[in-house]
């Protein structure tokens, strides 16, 4: 009974999960940052190239706020710096790593962070 309840209440999250990804405000960053889809969503450190970082750089600049990022696909010091923040506004762990709770909150972020930016 109790295996029965786990496995539905793990389909259910895996449900809530797939459509997170199709959300009207994942669907209008597509738009707007359209260089990966909203569900491709690999792990990005520092050093990190390519279009996911492309993606990354674009939806922090969407997010608002401090120092626009070049969108040029190199995870380098500027968008750690940035990611970290985002992470910190959102209450996540400043690790720096593009991991799937920081691809939620760069996808649906919080209306205002009140961290002020590193200098």
């Amino acid at each position: 009974m109790i295996r029965r309840k786990c496995s539905a209440l793990g389909a259910a999250l895996l449900t809530a999960g797939a459509l997170a990804a199709t959300t009207p405000e994942a669907a209008a960053a597509e738009k707007t940052c359209p260089y990966t889809s909203s569900i491709d969503r690999p792990a990005l450190t520092y050093v990190s190239t390519g279009l996911s970082v492309k993606q990354a750089q674009c939806l922090s600049n969407v997010w608002g706020g401090v120092p626009k990022l070049a969108v040029d696909g190199v995870f380098g010091t500027a968008t750690s710096k940035k990611i970290i923040w985002i992470q910190g506004c959102h209450g996540l762990g400043r690790t720096g790593v593009v991991d799937r709770d920081t691809w939620q909150v760069l996808y649906h972020p919080a209306l205002d962070c009140y961290d002020p930016y590193p200098r």
